[in-house]
């Protein structure tokens, strides 16, 4: 079949141009492309897809528009999607071969991101694979007889009645206009009843799957119809949920159908790969093997191959303009990183260590986890220039002048920002929280879809509020790579677990302050009476206090963060230290950093109605 499409495309080219003009008055679009339109028009709408035509040259491009509303606005801000905005999918067939044409080429974007969308790069390569492998068993007459294939499940005495007893052993489903019947060309008037239930069975299915992974899709449509009460369907709701909570990765490649056509079964991949490209290599597309799991960014795996070759995605071309644009995170990153380094916990906590290629021998590692070296580390990182002196002058200068002190200090600057798999956004003074008394405030994000998703459930059905979490900034550099995650018992633990296993946070500012500076040297936990000393040696004058900078002007830092945690009875409550053992009920909302042992009031208590007032104005901002 792949020997017919390379010679029909062969005599085409090879075609004297003088009658080009005469071909293309027996030009026609091919009748399986009119077909395939039209299936995604049925079961999407008009303005899903749209056709141009180059008659000249047999050409068309086939625009498939992705719907991303679904995304929460703090994902595809990480993400950098606009979510207004369809993606779109830009496929060149034959006009007069389609499927028996040459394979099409693929391009991804938005309208208004074309040249720098760079999960687009990771999607385009995820779809140009996709296409490729189907393309070789691909033609129209099978395609043809697919389609017909499954009219014929359909019809009176088909396939569809003989397992239709099957199914019927799941729970009614309630008849309700918010469940929506996707169905194929060509049986949209079909009769309700038992094929009805067949077809909203199969289609809740197939939505819950598609979009369980996404706070803001309709999971309560599509999975629980509300206004249902009933046991039997909570139940169902429940094995649904538990069973694609552990399916969903594997669900994300599993091929489409072809029995709608193959725009549609590209749809319907895209739809199923978009939601958990976090979950990804952007390089080789296998699942990443991050010790606690998936992130919030997309980003390259520690394999070497994939080190290799990540520098020809172009992804990284955008580490000048994160530099320009997010200087205060990149220097906080910098700093975190730093502190890692020079820990005497490295060994533990520096991680993940470096995967950076040698500038002057690109088959080799520079630096490679296999093969650590923290002294060389450390002399790159001291060479890598201020962050404030790279916003003064032009990147290129500052690069040559980093590259001159040392070769990996630049290719180590762009690891740091590259690897940061949380979205972290500077709060303009406008948006900052007032009372907790410093400059540098920062909305930090580091859930994926599918645990946003979970926490979003959690919180609708036992309610949420705001405790502080601290840690010393040592540690950061690994949570923003792997998560906040319960380290009780690991030997990631540093503090003693005197109240059980879990995440520990606290509702006083205070007692968070005190672990987050128990980093170096003082490993036990204070009494309130330390507490209570210590800060009121530290803390001055508020209004005596002069204007911080921009910019971090020290390296002795403390920091804390405020997230929000499921109010649930698995949140065990210790006085003003709570333990949360499931991690998926803890999730980063702001982080603060302190200068020089200063730190802001230290009776900030989250339960005071006016603190929460003020954290939910901050938060209504951030998500409009």
């Amino acid at each position: 079949m792949w020997q017919r499409k390379l010679t029909r495309a062969a005599s085409m080219n090879s075609m004297p141009v003088c009658l080009q003009g005469h071909y293309t008055t027996d030009l026609s679009r091919h009748p399986q492309l009119d077909i395939d339109v039209g299936a995604v028009r049925d079961i999407y709408s008009e303005s899903a897809v749209s056709v141009r035509e180059y008659e000249t040259i047999d050409d068309v491009d086939i625009e498939l528009h992705i719907n991303v509303s679904f995304l929460d606005e703090e994902v595809a801000s990480a993400w950098k999607v606009t979510r207004t905005e369809p993606i779109i999918l830009r496929l060149r067939f034959s006009l007069s071969q389609y499927l028996d044409g040459p394979e099409p080429t693929v391009e991804v974007f938005q309208p208004t991101c074309k040249d720098c969308f760079c999960l687009g790069v990771q999607l385009k390569r995820i779809l140009t694979t996709f296409i490729s492998n189907q393309w070789k068993h691909l033609s129209n007459e099978f395609l043809n007889a697919q389609q017909r294939k499954r009219h014929s499940w359909f019809k009176a005495g088909g396939t569809i009645k003989k397992f239709r007893a099957g199914l019927s052993i799941f729970s009614p489903i309630t008849k309700c206009s918010s469940v929506p019947l996707i169905q194929g060309p060509g049986v949209k008037t079909r009769p309700a009843g038992q094929e009805l239930r067949v077809t909203r069975l199969m289609s809740r299915s197939m939505s819950c799957t598609k979009r369980d992974l996404h706070t803001s899709s309709p999971i309560g449509q599509t999975v629980a119809v509300q206004g249902s009460r009933s046991t039997v369907h909570i139940t169902t709701r429940q094995l649904i949920q538990l069973f694609f909570s552990s399916q969903a990765l594997i669900h994300c490649k599993s091929i489409p159908t072809l029995e709608y056509g193959f725009l549609v079964q590209v749809m319907k991949y895209s739809e199923q790969r978009i939601p958990t490209l976090n979950d990804y290599c952007v390089v080789c597309d296998e699942q990443h093997v991050f010790q606690n799991g998936s992130m919030l960014k997309p980003a390259v795996c520690t394999r070497e191959l994939c080190v290799f070759s990540f520098n020809t995605l172009g992804v990284m071309s955008g580490a000048a303009e994160d530099v320009a644009t997010g200087a205060e995170v990149v220097d906080l990153l910098v700093a975190m990183c730093r502190a890692a380094l020079e820990s005497a916990r490295k060994s533990i906590i520096f991680d993940p260590y470096p995967s950076v290629v040698d500038p002057h021998d690109p088959k080799s590692l520079a630096f490679n986890p296999k093969k650590r070296s923290y002294e060389r580390l450390q002399r790159a990182l001291d060479s890598i220039t201020s962050i404030r002196e790279i916003t003064q002058g032009p990147y290129v200068e500052i690069k040559k002048q980093m590259d001159k002190l040392d070769s990996l200090a630049h290719p180590l600057l762009q690891w740091i920002i590259s690897s940061n798999r949380s979205h972290i956004v500077k709060l303009p003074s406008s948006r900052q929280l007032k009372f907790m008394h410093t400059s540098h405030q920062f909305l930090l994000l580091s859930s994926p879809p599918a645990k946003e998703a979970r926490f979003r459930t959690a919180r609708k059905l036992h309610g949420s509020t705001f405790a502080f979490h601290g840690s010393h900034i040592e540690n950061w550099h690994s949570i923003l790579r792997n998560g906040l995650v319960n380290a009780s018992y690991t030997k990631l633990q540093l503090h003693g677990a005197a109240y059980g296993k879990g995440i520990y946070l606290s509702p006083i500012s205070s007692i968070s302050f005190g672990y987050s500076g128990m980093g170096k040297g003082q490993h036990h936990m204070p009494t309130k009476e330390e507490l209570v000393q210590h800060y009121n040696r530290v803390n001055t004058v508020l209004q005596c206090r002069p204007t911080q900078s921009r910019f971090l002007q020290s390296r002795n830092l403390n920091c804390v963060a405020l997230c929000e945690v499921i109010t649930s009875k698995d949140l065990q409550k210790h006085g003003n230290i709570w333990v949360c053992p499931i991690s998926d009920h803890v999730c980063t909302r702001f982080f603060f950093v302190y200068e020089d042992g200063q730190v802001g009031d230290a009776n900030i208590n989250t339960q005071d109605v006016r603190i929460q007032k003020e954290i939910l104005r901050v938060i209504g901002v951030q998500s409009t």
